[in-house]
């Protein structure tokens, strides 16, 4: 490592699309000349929401939801971002025809992620929710111990195989609403570095997907040991969803979808009013 490189911190999910878009940047395949990184630390997108609340790491993953309450600790980068058309959470039920309603208990991904948000800006009414892993939603879901439930990553590729159905797809809600895609996750970077590093980073990221675009049987593995999935159509259909043109740039469209979300987030009282939304152009 060059002694002149700023060493930093970087975390994201295990989920395959993030494991797809950072595994040629934390394993050699994209020289950087300013910055380098610590060994990188994988965990749920919720964990990484309130490590982001902490001011934590350096660079991270976390939810728009999250990133309307850390405005001005971190810049959003335009690389690397979950965001698109199809591809938003689910509200789930074992009852074709579930409704919810003010005493519905309903279970979400985590407190600051977008599913938890966009659920309130669909149902207000919903005054129960109850916080679980994402991973054990359909399981709840199923046993009767929540109404219904917000699923998230694999889990809309394998819901239907639970015997569970599809009461409200939010992404098509939140498109339908808005015209705009759904911005799910991104990637930030703390606002203090140097305005160069931040612009390193970004394209840091944008090469590492390309790369993996051009090798992608060399990140298999790797992907493959940190999915919650191990079925490799799953996987690859997580990515293909996932992974788009947004993931390598936001653009205008991109940007734009955020600044409604965060918006929409202020108007109904979730995000506090301050704060300006920065991001690398």
């Amino acid at each position: 490592m060059n002694p002149e490189q700023k060493k930093l911190s970087i975390g994201y999910s295990p989920c395959p699309n993030d494991t797809f878009i950072f595994y040629a940047l934390t394993h050699g395949h994209v020289p950087l000349s300013g910055v380098s990184f610590k060994e990188p630390v994988l965990a749920d997108v919720e964990q990484l929401n309130r490590w982001a609340l902490e001011t934590k790491l350096d660079v991270t993953k976390l939810s728009f939801h999250a990133l309307g309450y850390t405005l001005d600790q971190y810049v959003m980068l335009s690389a690397g971002a979950a965001l698109g058309r199809g591809c938003g959470p689910l509200l789930v039920a074992r009852e074709k025809g579930f409704a919810p309603r003010r005493q519905s208990r309903i279970a979400i991904p985590g407190t600051h992620t977008t599913a938890a948000l966009l659920l309130k800006l669909y149902a207000p009414l919903v005054t129960e929710t109850v916080v679980l892993r994402f991973d054990r939603i359909m399981e709840a879901v199923q046993n009767g111990d929540v109404d219904g439930g917000v699923i998230i990553h694999e889990g809309r590729f394998t819901y239907q195989e639970k015997g569970l159905h599809c009461v409200r797809d939010l992404g098509n809600w939140w498109e339908e609403e808005t015209g705009y895609p759904i911005p799910l996750g991104c990637i930030v970077a703390r606002a203090s570095l140097d305005s160069s590093l931040l612009l390193e980073i970004d394209q840091g990221i944008r090469e590492s997907l390309r790369w993996i675009r051009r090798h992608p049987e060399q990140g298999r593995e790797y992907i493959r040991a940190h999915a919650q999935e191990l079925d490799s159509r799953v996987i690859g259909n997580h990515i293909d969803l996932y992974v788009n043109d947004f993931s390598e740039q936001l653009g205008d469209e991109g940007i734009q979808a955020v600044q409604e979300l965060l918006r929409r987030g202020r108007e109904s009282g979730v995000f506090p009013m301050e704060g300006q939304l920065q991001w690398i152009h």
